[in-house]
């Protein structure tokens, strides 16, 4: 196993264990199963194992598993604060001692305020004491290291990453996601922080390996290394060294295995210009059902009006890339729940963006399309309630 270090030069595995995806038996976790992977990963080297309190039934599944095999003070545990549920000062404090007990801990090596999509959540959080909180637990050492996992776009991450002296942050990143939400940007922003950056879905909840495209597949058989499409889309990103560690949902021993060799073998300059022109066929067949030829590069930012134009039109590509659910999802994190909404509705037709966009697209036609496709009624009643009920702190 490879390992890059934290902020503070402790090593982290390459390769993280992501808690969310344990394999379920009836309603419940399957222990057993559970904890046979865990074990074959931690043998293989993995150090580090993410979960979070909205997982149903993960945060107790891992603490019983490393308590049963004593491998608590072996192995760093992170997991997520609902900073979206938090109501009052001491909503903190109840959440935490109730991820504690679930862990069987009495710390967190690495702790997160879970999905935050504009600083004005963080902004909340402050009005809650949450940095006299976080300073009071790391002096008592209940938590070692504090960070925060991000969907929302570039813009608003670097001022997240402005807006306090993290020690680690987590981003969706691949090599499909390279221009949208934190993107190749804010990684290498909070690298030039000394910031470590944790990968999630780097294969795209499964959507670079199985949903490919037929010839994308067949692309990458044929290509020399012979590497799955999995290997592919993991090298791409240890290639970066920018990249501190990438988590995995796996969810049985045969991934395990073949995800631990391949992160022992994963450098720095381990990408090969033949490699760079596959992934490239790649995400061309995976564009060519776009519905908006949107590169992302926000030459049409900022709106007058607020609105997400390269946001609105990544999610609406992804209803078609990937399906219809997936796109209104990531509509639904990373644009529709923020405290200030940047609907596509709200354009009013100025124009301005059209001018500057270098794909020639008609921007506030498509805006009308892709409000009409992401926010059906359903929809719009529902993030509606679950808007009111998050914003109401």
């Amino acid at each position: 196993m490879e390992y890059r270090n934290d902020k503070y030069g402790k090593p982290v595995s390459a390769l993280g264990y992501g808690c969310m995806r344990f394999t379920k038996k009836g309603n419940a976790i399957d222990i057993d199963k559970a904890e046979k992977e865990i074990l074959c990963a931690w043998q293989r080297g993995v150090n580090y194992y993410d979960t979070a309190y909205i997982y149903p039934g993960s945060e107790a599944a891992l603490g019983e598993i490393l308590e049963r095999n004593h491998l608590r003070e072996k192995v760093n545990i992170a997991t997520k604060l609902p900073q979206y549920m938090i109501k009052t000062d001491k909503a903190i404090d109840r959440y935490f001692n109730e991820q504690l007990k679930r862990l069987r801990t009495d710390y967190i090596d690495y702790y997160l305020m879970h999905m935050l999509t504009d600083v004005q959540a963080w902004e909340n959080l402050e009005k809650h004491g949450i940095r006299e909180w976080i300073q009071e637990q790391k002096k008592a050492g209940r938590i070692r290291n504090i960070g925060f996992s991000y969907h929302g776009n570039t813009e608003m991450f670097l001022k997240i990453l402005d807006a306090y002296d993290w020690d680690f942050c987590q981003i969706q990143y691949n090599y499909l996601d390279e221009v949208t939400q934190a993107g190749r940007k804010g990684l290498y922003a909070a690298y030039a922080k000394g910031i470590p950056v944790i990968i999630m879905e780097p294969l795209r909840g499964g959507k670079l390996v199985d949903q490919l495209p037929p010839e994308a597949k067949k692309k990458i058989a044929e290509h020399e290394r012979k590497m799955t499409p999995a290997e592919l889309a993991f090298r791409w990103l240890w290639d970066q060294k920018e990249v501190t560690c990438v988590l995995s949902g796996m969810n049985s021993v045969e991934m395990v295995e073949e995800n631990c060799r391949i992160a022992s073998s994963c450098l720095p300059g381990d990408i090969t210009d033949a490699d760079r022109k596959l992934i490239e066929q790649v995400k061309e067949s995976i564009n060519r059902k776009m519905k908006v030829p949107c590169t992302g590069c926000a030459y049409c930012m900022p709106c007058p009006q607020g609105v997400d134009i390269p946001g609105a039109f990544r999610c609406y590509n992804q209803m078609f890339i990937e399906d219809k659910m997936s796109g209104r999802m990531d509509y639904a994190k990373t644009i529709a729940m923020r405290k200030k909404p940047p609907f596509p509705s709200q354009c009013i037709g100025c124009g301005k963006c059209e001018q500057h966009c270098p794909q020639h697209i008609s921007i506030i036609q498509e805006l009308k399309n892709a409000d009409k496709a992401l926010r059906p009624v359903l929809f719009r009643i529902g993030t509606a309630a679950a808007r009111k009920f998050m914003m109401s702190a």
